[in-house]
């Protein structure tokens, strides 16, 4: 598995112990519950977005196996590497 932090939107994860694949939305997430800050937010794939309580939230040691990575271009790796910043 990839280890670098913040794999790009669109990517399609199997999550530890997980029967169906994930693709990642969106990044430092929390939920209502709680005060933990997640690295990931995603939903199940195929198919999609259903309704925001059918939304996941996860870190990335959670991901067992990437199946396909999201879209990169210079844009994300700027917006990844403020995030890496933010969480130093």
């Amino acid at each position: 598995m990839n280890n670098e932090k913040y794999l790009p939107l669109g990517t399609i994860v199997m999550l530890n112990g997980g029967k169906k694949r994930v693709m990642i939305t969106g990044y430092c997430c929390k939920t209502k519950t709680s005060e933990q800050i997640y690295d990931y937010t995603g939903c199940l794939y195929p198919e999609g977005y259903i309704s925001s309580d059918k939304m996941l939230v996860f870190n990335h040691q959670d991901i067992e196996k990437i199946d396909s990575f999201g879209y990169i271009d210079e844009e994300f790796n700027n917006f990844k590497n403020l995030l890496n910043k933010l969480n130093q």
